[in-house]
């Protein structure tokens, strides 16, 4: 009944966009650009770091990629946090702890004090990376959950363009000042974030696991598209929460009792045959989001530019912000597609475009490298080489990584699976930019974005075989899609599209 009647509505209210679950969305995207901005703002400011504070290369690469590691720790608390003290506190909590960290990090008088402040910064940035896809997932109407859901993804680009663009200005400062400077004022965002979260709703799929359905279903009339969607989606949530579909009362008391155990039982020690294949698309998803090499062309942009042949270093960092500009720009072109074109099929053709661009830039490196004279023609296909990867990854991988996550997890598991899911793109990243300097060093910087692309080549196969599109799905109806084999899904598709309106 609430199946029939939400993919029903999802055909007619296709283009609709509900502004409460809009602004709440934007609101929590600002704690998306406080990482985006770090991770930008860090590619630049490490050339002057070096310079300063006279640290080695084994220096730079755990001052890189120590935030990741610390944002792992972060994510697998933040599951837990976010399902005792709520959504909405969690991202207050996140705020807080990245304020202190780019406090921390703007100050910055030794090596030891900043390094300090960005593993605090990223035990930050693990509980937003975690919390910001799963509330914006739980408040989005189906119809639009992919535009919403990309949100904080775009909001990650924004924050990395800012960063590049701050790189740019700050570096005309002295140097003791400009790159403190480029890191401290990552702590602005926090207080407009401090704000802006007094206006925004708890999460009504968490207030019903707690119990409180009148403050749920009040919460849904506000972010759903019309009095049907929210009273159906209200009876979907009731159903997963073990309350009867029937049930009016405000509140209702549900069984406690082992709750974190059973959470842990049904993800990782016995899980469903549906919950298996979901958890195992999260990992692989988010293995692939940065073994495919985004961090090495973002965090390490400026040494890409240089070993391609441009050496002055305002010039390089104006060619990063290049790299900003087309992420931030690309990223929209995901955002207003996936709620039409669909997750699969835009994963599928971003990263065919990310193993081609890979493959060239990997040629023209090498060839730059291994010529004793500057070739203008490799220089500009390595920059536009770059340029197209990261275009690429912003229609594809980028965005709908963090998009899917949010979506296929059951709302009993969600917290915890995205926590998971957060954690293996956080070891990832910092796989990568920790062992980007080492790798290129050994095999050459050309043969390390040759690796990137065989990556890229796996990920095509298990996009391929293990993720089925989830676009127009209620979250309650996705557990029961991946409880499917690829034959019945095909089946499917081809039998019920285009589905007709039954409200007509």
């Amino acid at each position: 009944m609430g199946e029939t009647m939400e993919e029903g509505d999802v055909k007619t209210q296709q283009f609709q966009l509900n502004k409460y679950a809009l602004s709440c969305s934007m609101v929590i995207s600002l704690i998306s650009i406080i990482f985006g901005y770090d991770t930008g703002v860090m590619s630049g400011a490490m050339i002057f770091i070096e310079d300063d504070l006279e640290i080695n290369d084994i220096q730079v690469s755990v001052l890189a990629g120590i935030l990741n590691l610390c944002a792992l720790v972060g994510s697998l608390i933040a599951g837990r946090v976010s399902d005792y003290i709520g959504r909405r506190y969690t991202i207050v909590l996140a705020a807080s702890i990245f304020l202190i960290g780019s406090v921390l990090m703007g100050y910055g008088p030794t090596y030891a004090i900043l390094l300090m402040g960005r593993c605090i910064a990223g035990i930050g940035v693990g509980f937003a990376l975690m919390i910001a896809p799963v509330y914006t997932a739980e408040i989005s109407p189906p119809s639009s959950r992919g535009f919403l859901t990309s949100l904080p993804d775009i909001a990650i680009s924004f924050g990395i363009l800012l960063g590049y663009v701050s790189n740019y200005f700050f570096a005309k400062l002295d140097l003791r000042l400009g790159w403190r400077l480029m890191l401290g004022v990552a702590a602005i965002p926090s207080l407009g974030l401090a704000f802006g979260i007094r206006y925004m709703p708890e999460s009504p799929r968490w207030l019903a696991m707690q119990g409180r359905l009148g403050e749920a279903k009040k919460v849904l009339f506000k972010i759903s598209n019309s009095e049907e969607d929210a009273e159906s989606r209200f009876r979907d949530i009731k159903t997963v929460a073990g309350v009867d579909e029937n049930c009016d009362e405000d509140v209702v008391k549900l069984p406690k009792a082992a709750q974190g155990k059973s959470v842990w039982k049904e993800l990782l020690l016995a899980p469903s045959p549906s919950v298996r294949r979901i958890l195992l698309a999260a990992i692989g998803l988010h293995f692939f989001d940065h073994a495919t090499g985004i961090e090495a062309v973002v965090l390490y942009s400026p040494r890409i530019f240089k070993k391609a042949g441009v050496v002055n270093k305002n010039k390089l960092l104006l060619a990063t912000v290049g790299v900003g500009l087309t992420k931030t720009l690309f990223i929209f072109v995901a955002t207003f597609l996936l709620d039409k074109v669909g997750r699969r099929m835009l994963l599928l053709v971003g990263t065919i475009g990310m193993v081609v661009a890979l493959l060239v830039l990997g040629s023209a490196l090498t060839v730059a490298e291994h010529s004793k004279e500057k070739l203008m023609w490799a220089l500009v296909l390595s920059i536009c080489a770059v340029y197209t990867f990261v275009a690429f990854f912003s229609m594809g991988m980028g965005p709908i990584a963090w998009v899917y996550l949010s979506e296929i997890f059951p709302l009993r598991v969600r917290a915890l699976g995205v926590g998971i899911g957060v954690g293996v793109n956080r070891v990832m990243n910092a796989a990568v930019s920790m062992s980007f300097i080492s790798i290129y060093k050994a095999i050459t910087i050309g043969g390390a974005f040759f690796m990137f692309a065989g990556f890229g080549v796996l990920s095509l196969v298990f996009i391929y075989f293990f993720l089925p599109e989830t676009k127009g799905k209620s979250l309650e109806e996705i557990e029961m899609l991946f409880g499917k084999t690829e034959r019945e899904r095909s089946i499917e598709a081809t039998t019920h599209e285009p589905r007709s309106n039954p409200h007509k």
